[in-house]
């Protein structure tokens, strides 16, 4: 067979097949595995009492693992002694006790344990809403009368409360709805959910995300390679720190050479244009020579880029979505403005000369990937040498 064939059988994915088949390689997160078939045998030798020969390095507990857990087990050996003696996981050993013990007196027994994991191996199982009518009845009138999946989840609990077979989590109903070939609720229900979809939309990645604004961006990976390097002065990295309840914000903007830093007051709102206006006041503060480029986020706020970039007379790179770390020196500052705008406070309380005595002590400060030297030290330099 084929493994997908095989894998669909057995119940499990196409990449845990081929780790089985053939090993795992080396370079992942988890670490290298022999395939199943040229695996060493392990030796097992509890005490001095007996030797257990456990062939294979099976993804499974065999009968004989199970003996010797049993037996262990009654002489009150801890549950991370077992696993080291078997090679085996504390977590495997602690599930497989929980799992396959005796329902009612809660005894562990080896060879009504290997029946009970053996009957539940197969894939793929029925789900509860196949094995119960009258919870597939439930939740297909529930559907029908256009309640979500969520909220016939919370609605079994409070009808049922005493009733755990009457329980299902509103993940299972999706699957029962979208997924093919299981067949407990008919596919037609689906036009009672809210999207009307029979099949579900997969997220997209945060690179396949449409353009946020109207004028086109440029891509940090098109910037320049003067940026990358901090050699030349007059690159900022820019974003803004969020007030309670996201009603109020200041802006931040970190020279990438100097780590110099200066503060945008924004006391109304972070929209486009206050935004827009606020940071072309800032920056006409500054020499010509260092204004070469800012470097944002994809926040809305910068929606008027193509303005900014007219008016400061300096482009705007664009960070990749979910990439922080792209504006590395901003979002270190941004970390350490928060000693003096702590998270969940209202920014817009702060003043002018407030934002300008906290970004005076910042430049101020000595920081070490300066040598030491401070950031309006490091600028003030830059000035004298230009004039």
């Amino acid at each position: 067979m084929s493994n997908r064939q095989a894998c669909l059988i057995v119940g499990v994915n196409e990449r845990t097949g081929r780790e089985w088949a053939r090993g795992r390689p080396k370079g992942r997160k988890k670490k290298p595995r022999l395939p199943a078939r040229d695996a060493p045998a392990v030796s097992i030798v509890p005490g001095r009492r007996r030797t257990i020969e456990v062939r294979g390095a099976s993804r499974y507990l065999g009968e004989d693992e199970r003996v010797h857990i049993a037996d262990r087990l009654r002489e009150r050996a801890s549950i991370r002694e077992i696993a080291r003696e078997l090679g085996r996981a504390p977590s495997t050993i602690s599930r497989e006790i929980r799992r396959n013990r005796h329902p009612t007196n809660g005894q562990y027994r080896p060879h009504a344990a290997h029946v009970r994991a053996q009957a539940r191996r197969p894939r793929p199982k029925t789900s509860k809403i196949g094995h119960g009518p009258e919870l597939r009845a439930y939740i297909q009138e529930h559907l029908h009368k256009r309640w979500s999946p969520e909220q016939i989840a919370q609605g079994l609990r409070r009808t049922f409360p005493e009733r755990a077979e009457m329980h299902v989590c509103h993940e299972t109903i999706y699957q029962a709805l979208y997924l093919q070939g299981r067949g407990e609720l008919r596919r037609e229900l689906t036009r009672a959910l809210r999207t009307g979809r029979a099949l579900r939309k997969p997220r997209r990645l945060a690179q396949q995300r449409q353009p946020r604004f109207v004028a086109p961006m440029i891509m940090i990976s098109e910037r320049p390679a003067e940026v990358e390097d901090r050699a030349v002065p007059g690159h900022w990295e820019g974003d803004l720190i969020i007030g309670k309840n996201q009603a109020s914000a200041i802006g931040t903007l970190v020279e990438r050479a100097t780590r110099y830093v200066m503060l945008v007051h924004l006391p109304i709102d972070r929209s486009a244009e206050r935004t827009r206006d606020a940071l072309v006041e800032t920056m006409a503060t500054l020499p010509a020579h260092l204004k070469r480029s800012l470097t944002w986020d994809q926040g809305s706020e910068m929606a008027d880029h193509h303005m900014f970039s007219i008016a400061a007379d300096m482009p705007v790179y664009f960070c990749d979505p979910a990439s922080p770390w792209q504006r590395g020196s901003n979002e270190n500052t941004n970390g350490l403005l928060r000693q003096y705008f702590p998270k969940g406070t209202d920014l817009s309380v702060h003043t002018r000369d407030r934002l300008d005595a906290v970004a005076a002590e910042l430049n101020a400060r000595p920081r070490k990937t300066l040598d030491w030297e401070t950031p309006a030290e490091r600028l003030a330099k830059l000035l004298a040498t230009a004039s």
